[in-house]
């Protein structure tokens, strides 16, 4: 099968398109022909040796954790899929690379059924791969705040590919969603049913302005100084989480979500999509032997929506 690899930690350039054999399926999984995947900028990190601490890596590593494809074959025991069932999935494995751990920027790849939901109809494929990662936090993260209906949420990069799937959830529960952004993607916020606020210098005036009691929840998707302003924007009681700074848990008592496989959440994550309640942002979509542009995109910052790689 074709597949993009590399074999040691760098830049795009590492990458390369080449040839492997079909992956092998166990018991619990199915082998998944993709369609399509998606480049998360945790990928780029992984490739970059940013993860290699908290993560075992054996090269060659297939990079990717996001597909969209049909069901190509079935394991032992795995009544969850049949033979041609279009599914979408987070296939994040406990080793980056080596032969049982491939990535899905592959023509295959052997997906555990808890990776792994039906595809929301009416979705393209392309639409389903941008989803898992960044759906799966955005979600992950909301449950864990403890969201709910009534609640006003300050979402973090609100127009990105994790934030603009945190302001949708956050509207199907019946909160009130203010999100930063710049000022270019504020029309788009409103389409999602957020209030847009400008980031920077400012911010707690311009929060407050919507919000003078403070906010009950903070979703923090971008890092750096995004949690400063958390003692003056929380209101007593409310939470703050994190994918990106720890401090949300040691200094203001909130989450640090790190995203896990889970076919549940992927399946609520369908439902809310066949609903009309919850649409991925495609940024730009690449072919497989362009790989290395996709993850350049990523890399470059600032992307709305999410990077697709067709295969």
């Amino acid at each position: 099968m074709r597949a993009i690899t590399y074999d040691r930690f760098g830049g795009s350039d590492v990458l390369t398109l080449t040839d492997l054999p079909t992956p092998k399926v166990g018991p619990d999984s199915v082998l998944v022909r993709v369609r399509a995947s998606s480049v998360n900028p945790v990928d780029w990190k992984v490739r970059e040796g940013y993860l290699a601490e908290v993560m075992d890596t054996v090269f060659p590593v297939v990079p990717g954790w996001d597909v969209a494809g049909v069901v190509e074959q079935v394991g032992l025991d795995t009544p969850e899929f049949q033979l041609g069932d279009e599914v979408f999935g987070y296939v994040r494995k406990d080793v980056v690379g080596g032969e049982v751990a491939g990535g899905t920027l592959a023509e295959f790849v052997a997906a555990p059924v808890r990776t792994l939901a039906h595809k929301p109809a009416g979705w393209s494929f392309e639409e389903a791969a941008a989803t898992p990662l960044a759906g799966l936090t955005a979600f992950q993260t909301i449950r864990r705040a403890g969201l709910q209906s009534g609640h006003t949420a300050l979402v973090h990069a609100a127009a990105g590919g994790v934030g603009s799937f945190a302001v949708q959830i956050a509207r199907s529960l019946g909160a009130r969603v203010i999100g930063t952004a710049s000022e270019a993607n504020h029309e788009y916020l409103r389409t999602l049913g957020a209030e847009p606020v400008t980031y920077g210098e400012g911010l707690i005036d311009r929060v407050r302005a919507l919000e003078p009691q403070g906010v009950d929840v903070i979703l923090d998707y971008v890092g750096g100084d995004a949690l400063d302003t958390v003692p003056d924007l929380l209101r007593d009681g409310g939470t703050v989480a994190s994918i990106t700074d720890a401090r949300a848990r040691d200094e203001f008592g909130g989450q640090y979500v790190w995203v896990r496989p889970d076919a549940a959440d992927l399946a609520e994550l369908a439902r809310l999509g066949e609903a009309g309640e919850l649409k991925p942002e495609i940024a730009e979509v690449f072919d497989l032997v362009d790989a290395a542009g996709a993850h350049e995109r990523s890399q470059s910052g600032h992307v709305r929506g999410k990077v697709v790689v067709r295969v």
